[in-house]
C-alpha cells in the first residue's frame, strides 16, 4: 500500500516539474525617440528559446543562461508595453528552434 502511495506522489510531482515554465524577467522602456521597447532576462541556468511579438511581427531568438537579451523596439510610437507578447521555453524542448 505504501509503495503505491509513494509512486503516485512521485508521478504527481514529476508532472509539475515537466510542465514548469522557465523563470524570466521582463523590462519595459522607451527609446529617446519615444518608441516602446522590451528586454528579457533569463533567470535560469539553461538556454531558452524565446520570441517577442508585436502587431503580428515575431522575432525569434535564443537566450543564454543568466543573460539578458538585447532591446527590441516597436515600429510605431502608438504601441506601449501591453502590446508586446513574450514567450520563452527551454531550448532542449524545442530543438528545431
Amino acid at each position: 500500500m505504501s509503495v503505491k502511495f509513494v509512486l503516485i506522489i512521485f508521478i504527481c510531482l514529476s508532472i509539475f516539474t515537466v510542465n514548469a515554465k522557465p523563470q524570466i524577467s521582463i523590462e519595459h522602456g522607451r527609446t529617446l525617440d519615444g518608441f516602446a521597447r522590451i528586454k528579457i532576462t533569463n533567470e535560469t541556468t539553461e538556454k531558452l528559446a524565446c520570441h517577442v511579438a508585436i502587431d503580428g511581427y515575431k522575432i525569434k531568438f535564443k537566450l543564454q543562461a543568466r543573460q539578458p537579451s538585447g532591446w527590441y523596439q516597436a515600429t510605431d510610437k502608438s504601441f506601449h508595453h501591453a502590446n508586446f507578447s513574450v514567450w520563452c521555453d527551454y531550448l532542449d524542448k524545442h530543438p528545431n528552434f
